[in-house]
């Protein structure tokens, strides 16, 4: 049994069988700049090995909520050490998108609040 080379580059379905990622995701991370492909004499994307710590970070920032844009814009530190401390360039964008997610969840609860008092009394309530 031979083990991979962990300094060889991996094609798009490795990464994406490392990751749990789709190869379409990677295809878009690497189509908006998040990620550095190389092309193989094939025509075929091939990837560094870093990269799947990168799809990794990438996944957990999208899962905070933050964009493709965002994330572009954050400095290479946020992609490329695996459970990385939040650099401190990005707290400040942190901090607004968790003040973004506990305005919707207000408002969520708001929402909840009318339907249940429209259930309970039969009535829909006038606006607040």
């Amino acid at each position: 049994m031979t083990k991979a080379n962990h300094s060889e580059p991996l094609s798009i379905g490795k990464l994406a069988g490392a990751t749990g990622a789709s190869v379409r995701s990677i295809r878009h991370y690497d189509d908006h700049g998040l990620l550095k492909s190389l092309r193989a004499s094939n025509g075929y994307r091939v990837f560094p090995p870093a990269a799947v710590t990168q799809v990794k970070q990438i996944q957990r920032m999208i899962a905070s909520g933050f964009s493709l844009a965002e994330i572009r814009s954050f400095p290479d530190c946020m992609l490329m050490i695996e459970g990385a401390a939040a650099c401190s360039e990005t707290t400040e964008a942190q901090r607004k998108r968790l003040a973004s997610i506990e305005k919707q969840i207000a408002e969520l609860e708001r929402r909840r609040a009318r339907l249940l008092k429209t259930l309970a009394e039969g009535t829909i309530p006038p606006l607040d």
